[in-house]
C-alpha cells in the first residue's frame, strides 16, 4: 500500500463486470480524492453493479424511479436521534455505480469507460465529503474540485 490509505477503501465488483472494471484503479482514484481533500484517513465503500440494483436504492432512498449513474450515501450525514459512533468517525459512506448505465453514458459522451468510472468515484467521494451540485454555485465548485482531481490522475499516469 501507498501512503494514500487505500487499505481503507474498499471496492466491491459484480463478477459479471470484473472484467470491465479495475479496481485498484478505482480504489486509488478515491483515495486520491480524499487526499486532495484532505481526508487521507477516511473509509469509503464503492459498490460496481446493475441498473436493476440501482433504481432500486434510487426507489427507496431517493424517490426516484429508474436508475442512473452513481449514488452516494454519506455516513456522517445528521441524523436526527442518531449517534455515530467514535470509532466510525472516519467512515464516510458508500458509493453505487450502475454499470450499464456508465457504459452507455460513457458511449454517448464518446469517452472510455475507465474515464467515466473515475469521473463517478471522485463524483461520488466529493458527495460523502458534502459537496453538492443543486445550485449553481455549489455546482461551479464542485465540478472545479472534480476536473483538478482527474487531471491530477491522469497525469500522475
Amino acid at each position: 500500500m501507498d501512503a494514500l490509505s487505500e487499505e481503507k477503501i474498499v471496492v466491491e465488483v459484480d463478477e459479471t463486470y470484473a472484467a470491465e472494471v479495475n479496481a485498484n484503479d478505482l480504489m486509488r482514484t478515491i483515495a486520491v480524492t480524499l487526499q486532495a481533500e484532505g481526508r487521507p484517513g477516511g473509509e469509503v465503500t464503492l459498490l460496481v453493479t446493475d441498473d436493476e440494483a440501482v433504481a432500486a436504492y434510487n426507489q427507496q432512498f431517493r424517490g426516484v424511479e429508474g436508475p442512473t449513474d452513481v449514488l452516494s450515501f454519506a455516513a456522517q450525514e445528521p441524523t436526527p436521534g442518531f449517534v455515530t459512533a467514535p470509532e466510525m468517525a472516519a467512515y464516510l459512506g458508500d458509493i453505487v455505480i450502475a454499470l450499464p448505465f456508465t457504459r452507455r453514458q460513457a458511449a454517448a459522451l464518446n469517452r472510455p469507460l475507465i474515464d467515466e468510472l473515475r469521473l463517478l468515484a471522485v463524483h461520488g467521494a466529493l458527495h460523502l465529503l458534502g459537496y453538492d451540485h443543486a445550485e449553481p454555485e455549489e455546482e461551479a465548485i464542485m465540478w472545479a474540485k472534480q476536473d483538478a482531481i482527474l487531471a491530477g490522475l491522469t497525469s500522475n499516469e
